[in-house]
């Protein structure tokens, strides 16, 4: 099980001597995002530049650079995991993250908070898209959703974390301790995983593509059999990766280029790249961006929307914690489709209450309890559906041979939508007020139609069924039986281990 999440990945504009004052600022992500407060980074006056820039474009900066560097660690990583290795690759990126979380922590002006979103941003990138293609490669099928969607359960242990702490230190501390020590323990985590990951085994796919069949078969018995290489399915699940990347090399795609050339590939990529835009598409960055600050507009104080918050991420977690226990169960395909309708309703109930109910209207408690009580009913949709399976469908549909450049390709697309997002947001509530959340209706509507027509369910296939699957499945997959384009690989695994059982037998 694999933990690093930033607790505190987005800040409040501080209020710099001469420069404008501040406003809470929430950002959300796919991985865990919460809204900490800096009341006052230096007691000095900022640079003639810092006091006449733009609020947005100050705010747009401090959110972005996050997303930004996120965005560009999720390509990087995409190289470094072939490379490297799945292990070395995540090391690399914690270790990238631990010294942009050093920067934020002893920021001295805004220009090293800045530096260090950048670069903590930028670490991120590299775990959030290498670490679900690392889980789903020693995963056995039965359990692949649930192992994979351990991402999104321990990004929301680090969301529970960032919260209560960020609340607890606006409430009980006055000075830079408000933010330092949020922003600092986002480095624990980060560390101990740095320090441990070696202590992992490699993924065995990758080192059987990469010419360490031994090793790779080795750490294959260590992962499902307590190191036993002699165990039938070991043994027939070891045969039939072989046989699998013997395959990928002679007819699949190996590069970049190839993923957009090969149909099948592109197929993959194009679905995994939907998937993610389509997750920033829900509105799960734009309610989490704006809720504090509507919070503040309805009357709701700075440390009761922290307050809220805090709850909104234990709800989130318990959430997670169901899709870990049910999503090998229910399915992929159900589940993304039903959660996106879910927040389809959840934006249209929003929408209603906003307009008859606009913040500038001081309803005051009935306005303020329906918003806090709708984001916290799309937040339990949005954590259950939508976040684990951003992460457990990509790293699961590509074959060995491009799997860490497909999923690379596709977090850098949830990144730069989330970027889009955090830049758009508020300029648009202010200039469209609820009008804005139309948006999200007709995403969440038109997501779910999406996946209903194109979305083939993957519980349980094995990983070397994916270019069988994606080869021979129509485009247009609704109302088409599965058994049309499934091989049955799980079937032939199991059918080998019998054989190798009764030779061992004679």
């Amino acid at each position: 099980m694999i933990w690093v999440s930033s607790p505190v990945s987005s800040v409040v504009q501080p209020t710099l001597p001469g420069s404008t004052p501040a406003r809470l600022k929430s950002k959300s992500s796919p991985f865990s995002l919460s809204p900490p407060v800096v009341r006052e980074l230096v007691d000095r006056r900022p640079p003639p530049w810092e006091q006449s820039v733009n609020k947005f474009r100050r705010s747009g900066a401090v959110v972005s650079l996050f997303t930004g560097g996120a965005f560009f660690g999720a390509g990087f990583a995409g190289y470094a995991g072939d490379r490297l290795g799945r292990r070395l690759t995540i090391m690399l990126g914690a270790l990238i993250f631990i010294l942009g979380g050093s920067l934020q922590t002893a920021a001295r002006t805004i220009n090293y908070l800045y530096a260090g979103r950048a670069l903590a941003g930028t670490g991120v990138g590299f775990l959030t898209m290498i670490i679900p293609v690392y889980q789903s490669e020693i995963s056995h099928p039965s359990i692949r959703g649930r192992v994979t969607g351990l991402q999104q359960f321990m990004l929301g242990i680090g969301a529970l974390v960032a919260g209560w702490t960020t609340y607890g230190c606006y409430k009980n501390l006055k000075d830079d301790g408000q933010w330092r020590i949020p922003l600092a323990i986002q480095l624990i985590p980060a560390v101990v995983l740095a320090a441990l990951i070696l202590l992992f085994p490699e993924s065995p796919r990758w080192l059987i593509d990469n010419d360490k069949a031994d090793q790779g078969l080795a750490n294959l018995a260590k992962l499902h059999a307590r190191g036993d290489i002699h165990d039938p399915w070991v043994r027939a699940e070891f045969a039939q990766i072989q046989e699998a990347i013997r395959d990928e090399r002679e007819h699949e795609a190996k590069s970049y280029a190839e993923l957009f050339k090969n149909k099948s590939a592109f197929r993959r990529l194009f679905l995994a790249c939907s998937i993610q835009a389509s997750i920033q598409l829900t509105g799960v960055s734009a309610i989490q961006y704006f809720s504090v600050p509507i919070f503040q507009q309805i009357g709701i104080s700075a440390e009761n929307a922290l307050k809220y918050q805090a709850i909104n991420s234990v709800l989130a977690l318990i959430a997670q914690f169901f899709c870990m226990l049910t999503i090998d169960k229910f399915g992929r395909r159900p589940v993304l489709i039903i959660g996106n309708l879910v927040n389809c309703l959840a934006f249209v109930l929003v929408a209603i209450l906003l307009a008859l109910f606009p913040p500038e209207s001081n309803s005051g408690n009935t306005a303020g309890w329906g918003f806090i009580i709708l984001t916290w009913i799309f937040n339990v949709s949005f954590s259950y559906a939508c976040g684990p399976l951003s992460w457990i469908i990509p790293a699961e549909i590509f074959d060995t041979q491009t799997r860490s450049k497909g999923v690379s390709i596709a977090t850098m697309i949830s990144f730069a939508f989330n970027t889009l997002i955090g830049q758009v947001t508020e300029i648009a509530v202010d200039a469209v007020g609820w009008r804005y959340f139309l948006l999200f209706i007709v995403c969440n509507l038109t997501n779910a139609l999406f996946f209903y027509a194109v979305l083939p369910e993957t519980k349980k296939v094995p990983l070397e069924e994916m270019n069988y699957l994606f080869t021979h499945a129509p485009w247009i997959i609704a109302r088409v039986d599965p058994a049309t384009y499934r091989a049955n690989l799980a079937d032939d695994v199991d059918r080998r281990a019998e054989e190798i059982r009764e030779k061992g037998t004679l």
